[in-house]
């Protein structure tokens, strides 16, 4: 059928709207695990340098984990919550320390 051979009412009408839903990706959270070798202090230490807290809620999180048995360093994304796990734990291995970070999805 030839497009120019037809009329106004034969030409079909396509008026479906296409919507994409983009998912924003799911986010993880880093928690360090309470153990009885890791000293506080090198706790605080990894949360600031490595997660850029504050010295205050380094601290604060610490005790959150010395009290509670862990606590959330950060949520992220799984890759930059990957990186920083293994930051996390290679610094904490090779000062002697076995501080115990896991990923969870939020």
């Amino acid at each position: 059928m030839n497009l120019e051979d037809t009329t106004l009412d034969e030409v079909v009408k396509i008026d479906e709207v296409l919507k994409k839903e983009i998912k924003e990706p799911p986010m993880y959270k880093v928690i360090f695990l309470n153990d009885e070798q890791t000293p506080m202090e090198w706790v605080i230490e990894v949360l600031q340098n490595i997660f850029k807290h504050t010295r205050e809620t380094a601290e604060q999180i610490t005790l959150a984990i010395h009290n509670e048995g862990s606590g959330v360093a950060g949520i992220y994304t799984y890759e930059i919550a990957e990186q920083k796990t293994i930051e996390a734990t290679t610094a904490s291995r090779n000062h002697g320390f076995p501080l115990a970070v896991k990923m969870e999805q939020e």
